[in-house]
């Protein structure tokens, strides 16, 4: 009974900002100047159509969405693509330099991503790369971390299956195909949770490359309605709580709906 009434305290705990931002987003702007209400009101869906209207000097809702749509699956299915041969060649094939092959790939990890930030952003720029959607998904692939956990999940495969496969003369991209993918579809799409959010939530990458209002993310958009709702006589913080419930929904129902693949994903071995 105690353990039950702590998860159920931490939990509401957890939820209190959530649910604070919903009430925020569910009164007029004029109730805030009072202090912020504890109860939600009937406004939201008024305020959820004066954002999709548009504010001036801001981005439309629509763009936004779409270009964090973009950038959370496309930052999402490269890092997959190039993760999983990646950890495969390591992981299966013996060549020389191989552990220092990865050994260099691991050391990027404790590199702090502000280290990364400056020389990155001279590499876009040099490619012509930067306010397009190219520049705010290619600096963002490689993926230490996706080739790290697929190795280790790899190197826990029987070494019989290679060496079956290899007898009846499957070659490495077959077996990677045809049994090493399907073998490993529920960690693979806990990655794809992963490195959807991780997409999805990035903010200062995009406000270094995005220059345009049509380039600007959900996340990007949040910050700058903040600025422009400061310019109201009545600061509009309606309108950035609700901005901020629609960032976090696209997030959520990934998790929801993957959420069964999610825990196989990371509680996966083969047995």
């Amino acid at each position: 009974m105690v353990r039950h009434f702590g998860l159920i305290l931490l939990a509401a705990l957890f939820a209190s900002p959530i649910y604070l931002c919903f009430v925020v987003a569910s009164h007029p702007a004029a109730d805030l100047l009072r202090g912020v209400p504890l109860l939600p009101a009937g406004q939201l869906g008024t305020n959820l159509s004066t954002l999709t209207r548009g504010i001036p000097d801001t981005p439309k809702l629509t763009s936004m969405l779409e270009n964090s749509a973009v950038m959370a699956l496309g930052v999402t299915l490269l890092k997959l693509a190039l993760s999983i041969p990646a950890a495969y060649a390591v992981s299966f094939f013996r060549f020389p330099g191989r552990l220092l092959m990865f050994g260099l790939i691991f050391v990027t990890l404790m590199m702090p991503i502000e280290v990364r930030f400056f020389p990155t952003y001279a590499v876009t720029a040099n490619l012509g790369l930067l306010d397009t959607q190219a520049g705010l998904i290619l600096p963002l692939v490689a993926s230490a971390t996706a080739v790290f956990l697929l190795r280790q999940y790899f190197r826990a495969f029987p070494s019989e299956l290679a060496d079956a496969a290899r007898l009846d003369g499957v070659g490495p991209i077959r077996f990677l195909v045809s049994v090493v993918i399907p073998l490993a579809r529920p960690t693979l799409a806990a990655l794809a949770v992963l490195e959807f959010i991780y997409g999805w939530n990035q903010y200062l990458w995009p406000l270094l490359v995005a220059s345009s209002l049509k380039r600007a993310t959900v996340v990007m958009g949040v910050k700058g309605l903040i600025g422009a709702a400061q310019s109201f006589a009545v600061p509009q913080w309606d309108l950035v709580m609700v901005l901020a419930l629609v960032a976090l929904i696209p997030p959520v129902l990934v998790v929801v709906v993957m959420q069964r693949w999610f825990v196989r994903g990371l509680m996966s071995g083969i047995n």
